[in-house]
Order: structure tokens, then sequence, then C-alpha cells
């Protein structure tokens, strides 16, 4: 039977190094997230590609509650126009590899014919490329989050910065920063922190933000600038601030841009 393409987890101990000024009580305990990019073959059909990935999250995805997020994200503004990223969320480590059990039973059930469930994922297959990357990463909600909650069946604008933390201790204020602007801008529809569990790079800190469309991309850039002097009406106050928060990170970011699939979305 073939499996989403996730790597092997094993028994993994992971260490949360958090360069960043949080501080509660009762932090709530981070959400982990799978990120499979993928890659489409360009020369299969578009329409049946998403036929075929809607039909296995209706029967799989949609049904498996350890799953309790996911999204298909798909090339908008990004350097490959190929990358589909598959973006699968649950609640505790533990029930990553518990899912992969769940998943296994749903196909047997949605597919119990051996032949036809062997011709549908080896037509699901057909529309990739051979190779993937995964990256595991934990969500940091005592910074700020926004939750998504979709009001539209039009795909929405997902809009990932991912930079580098600086790793030296050094640096504080984003707390502070997304509670007296990224949380009041009206154009943002959702706001999801995440950073380095499991990959590449231990530096990584995504930031995934949900616009209803691309021109509020740029509203909602003129509208933090109003909400950050409104904020730090004082230079002086205001230079402190930025300095402070420009030492959680090397300075060094990228920008990537997808569309979702609303009617994949969990």
């Amino acid at each position: 039977m073939r499996k989403r393409p996730f790597f092997s987890l094993g028994m993994l101990i992971l260490t949360f190094l958090l360069s960043m000024d949080i501080h509660a009580q009762d932090p709530p305990k981070p959400v982990f997230i799978i990120m499979t990019t993928l890659h489409r073959n360009l020369e299969t059909d578009g329409k049946d590609w998403k036929a075929t990935e809607q039909e296995y999250f209706d029967k799989v995805t949609s049904k498996n509650d350890l799953i309790i997020g996911f999204e298909i994200l798909t090339h908008y503004y990004t350097a490959n126009s190929t990358e589909i990223i598959l973006v699968n969320v649950y609640k505790t480590w533990e029930d990553i590899e518990k899912s992969e059990a769940i998943t296994d039973d749903l196909v047997k059930k949605a597919w119990p014919d051996e032949k036809a469930r062997t011709a549908f994922f080896d037509k699901q297959k057909s529309y990739y490329d051979t190779f993937h990357s995964d990256e595991i990463y934990s969500s940091i909600e005592t910074i700020g989050m926004k939750e998504f909650k979709a009001t539209s069946k039009e795909p929405m604008i997902v809009y990932i910065r991912k930079s580098q933390l600086s790793m030296t201790g050094k640096g504080k204020g984003m707390k502070e920063y997304n509670e007296k602007v990224t949380l009041k801008d009206p154009y943002i529809q959702g706001y999801y922190p995440f950073r380095h569990a499991w990959g590449s790079d231990s530096r990584d800190f995504m930031e995934a933000v949900f616009y209803n469309s691309f021109s509020d991309i740029e509203k909602s850039n003129l509208k933090r600038d109003e909400l950050e002097k409104a904020a730090w009406p004082k230079e002086a106050d205001s230079k402190a601030f930025f300095d402070q928060l420009k030492l959680v990170f090397t300075g060094v970011h990228g920008d990537f841009i997808y569309h979702n699939l609303p009617s994949a979305s969990k």
C-alpha cells in the first residue's frame, strides 16, 4: 500500500530552545506541524490531480481525528512552480505515529479491493516527481496566534516568512509586537508562528499568515506601519524596542506565497 512520503520518525528526543521572551504561568503545549514538500509532474493534468487529492482527503485525511489540521499549499509566488506542500498538524508527538495506523485502516476501508487500491495510489503517485523533503516544526502559541476560520470557498493567500533565529539568547519583544500589531491587523485572517523541531536548520522560525487576497498583503503592510506608530509613538521608544527585537534574529529571511485548496482544508 502506498503511503504519504513521510520519513520514518522513530524515537526522537526534542529540545526546544526558544530565543524569545516567552513567559507564561501555564503556556499552551505546542502542536507539531509536518510540512512535506512535493513536486508536481507538469506533464500530468492539473484537474485530475486536484480530483485525486480531493478524493484522498475526503476518504482518509478528513476522517483521521489525530490530524487536527491540514492544508495543501500550491505555488503562487515562490522560486519553484512545481512546489506542493502538504501540511499536517498533530496535537502530540505520539499522535504522529499513531495516526499512521489510523490512516492505514481508513485506506483499506476506502478501497477494500486491493487492485482498485493499488490503481488509485499508482495514479496519485504519477502526479509527482520521485523526490520530496520533510520538516517538522513546533508551534509557539505563547507569542500570539490567530486561528484561521474559513468564511469563503475561494483559495486563501498563504504567506510564509522564514526567518533565522540568532540563537544567542539575546533580544526580546516578539510577544509584545504581535499583541500590539499583528493580532490587531484586520487584513490578517490567520497567524501561526512555529519553529524548527526536526529538520535541516535549527535556526528556522516560520510565520504563516492567511490573507483573503494578494492585494491585502500590501494593505496589511500599510496598516502595520500605522499600528507600530500608535504602539510606540515616541521615536526613542520605538528605536529601543525594535533594536531589541532585531537581536532575536540574524536578519536573514525568505518570503513565500502560496494558495491553499479550501475544499481540502482541515
